[in-house]
């Protein structure tokens, strides 16, 4: 069966590779399109479409946000969300909806994007790549196993988030 996929994959491969310019193009513009259109429209930097946290906690975490980035430029942005499909990995949804969104500043490539999926009991945080030589894969790894995800099991999301937020901004120096 993998011998069988793999030919597939390089046929359907040869096959693109041989297409004209204008198709790969208009392929390529297709997948663009469709990607744009999964991804929910930012309203903040708490985006809680999940609805996940009370308006006082989302208060609370948007002047957190909102003050860190008033004071060093770097922009950080929470969103739930119900589900991730077509997406099955969290963390590729968190990477192309934090590109999406152009979180952080385009010229630092700075931003940081957390996304909670709640009925996926799932967790990522994307980095910019300015952002990931300091807060690198591991770090953000050990954050989401040690401090959020403790909360999460205990059904305490906001303090999950939040003592997350919070531990982030410490390492982000």
């Amino acid at each position: 069966m993998k011998i069988v996929t793999k030919i597939l994959i390089l046929l359907l491969t040869l096959n693109l590779l041989s297409c004209k310019d204008s198709a790969k193009e208009t392929i390529v513009l297709c997948s663009l399109e469709m990607e744009m259109d999964i991804f929910p429209k930012p309203i903040g930097i708490i985006n809680d479409y999940g609805q996940i946290f009370t308006e006082s906690q989302r208060t609370e975490l948007t002047k957190i946000l909102y003050d860190y980035d008033v004071k060093t430029k770097r922009q950080i942005v929470v969103v739930t969300v119900d589900s991730i499909k077509p997406y099955v990995e969290i963390q590729k949804y968190a990477t192309n909806l934090g590109n999406d969104w152009r979180v952080g500043a385009a010229n630092k490539n700075n931003g940081l994007t957390i996304v909670v999926c709640k009925p996926c009991r799932q967790i990522g945080i994307a980095t910019g790549l300015g952002t990931e030589l300091i807060l690198t894969d591991e770090i953000c790894k050990e954050v989401i196993e040690k401090t959020i995800i403790p909360e999460f099991k205990s059904g305490e999301f906001y303090s999950g988030i939040k003592n997350g937020v919070t531990e982030l901004i410490a390492k982000w120096k």
